[in-house]
């Protein structure tokens, strides 16, 4: 680039330098055609003098000029390369992969408009990766209760030998199967951004499914879930999302929490809220107001912190809210508005 511009500013100041002489030339002949006698004393009669003396005049001016032209031009080209420098530097770390680019202003159009470009791809590159990484992450720990509550199901029918208990728990397994396909189908519905209204569901029958789900593994915990308050209810959320949350909030209890569950339902003017609660010690006080936030756990059971973060962005996809209400012992509840049924 240093090489590229001094060749430039090179053959500027010799074209520069030509153009002056030939107008001093110029403005030379015009004299003496116009004006001889004021250059009677300066040409000598010798024509060979007043040649060399008129030669080595031009050659002067022609060197002044061009001198003049190439050292005006040393601010411009530095910055001209300095900016390029910066430009090829940011290139480097773009191609690398880094995320944190900070643009050239060098006040020259071209180059400010490629890193603008780069720095706006960059960060558009960062987004997209990040918004990739947390599907992965929701995505694994949406799959993973369905997936853990049907290998239960195929547990129990392998150590049994009763045709009654084979077929119950196979139409069970067969339902987790269809709910897994739905999570999967509302996963896919997810990244294409799917929108419009959330349609009406029946809270009775997710509350009641999820009963069914999560009964095995209280019994083995010798814990039980509790089902009371108003009948009847129909919530605006997807069936996929709805269960998802609170099988997140009974998985919560289940390994946080310690007693009965209690899962009450009511209204509260145009919203339905279903608490759940549970008798154990509850949310600590340092980590109640961080508790729906990523990678915040306790580290018991597993827990990989996104299940509240999840809960709470599915709800809220829906139209919902999620909240901790009463941090000891824990209380959530989930704000869904109510649907019209016919």
């Amino acid at each position: 680039m240093r090489r590229l511009l001094d060749r430039m500013a090179l053959v500027g100041a010799v074209v520069g330098a030509g153009l002056f002489v030939l107008l001093a030339t110029a403005v030379v002949v015009w004299a003496v055609t116009q004006r001889p006698v004021a250059l009677s004393s300066w040409i000598v009669a010798d024509p060979s003098v007043g040649i060399a003396r008129f030669g080595a005049v031009m050659l002067a001016i022609g060197a002044l000029s061009g001198a003049a032209a190439y050292v005006a031009t040393l601010g411009t080209r530095a910055h001209v390369e300095h900016s390029s420098q910066e430009l090829v530097h940011l290139a480097t770390r773009f191609a690398a992969g880094e995320a944190r680019l900070t643009p050239v202003h060098s006040d020259i159009d071209e180059i400010d408009h490629v890193s603008g470009v780069m720095t706006r791809r960059a960060h558009d590159m960062t987004k997209s990766l990040a918004a990739e990484r947390d599907f992965a992450a929701d995505a694994s720990h949406q799959l993973r209760t369905p997936l853990t509550a049907l290998l239960m199901r195929l547990e129990e029918i392998s150590e049994t030998d009763d045709a009654e208990v084979v077929k119950e728990e196979a139409t069970i397994a067969i339902a987790q199967v269809e709910r897994l396909t739905r999570v999967v189908d509302d996963l896919l519905g997810r990244t294409r951004g799917s929108g419009g209204p959330s349609p009406a569901v029946s809270l009775d029958s997710v509350i009641a499914a999820l009963q069914r789900e999560w009964q095995p593994a209280f019994e083995q915990a010798r814990r039980s879930v509790r089902v009371r308050g108003e009948r009847g209810l129909f919530v605006r959320s997807t069936p996929v999302a709805l269960s998802q949350v609170l099988s997140t909030l009974l998985e919560n209890s289940l390994v946080h929490g310690r007693g009965t569950v209690d899962v009450h339902a009511r209204r509260s003017g145009p919203s339905v809220i279903v608490e759940v609660s549970d008798q154990g010690d509850g949310v600590p006080a340092a980590m109640a107001p961080h508790i729906f936030e990523r990678s915040v756990s306790s580290g018991a059971g597993g827990s990989t912190g996104l299940g509240l973060a999840l809960a709470r962005d599915l709800a809220e996809s829906n139209g919902g809210r999620l909240d901790l209400v009463q941090a000891q012992p824990a209380r959530f509840a989930l704000f869904l508005s109510e649907a019209e049924t016919d």
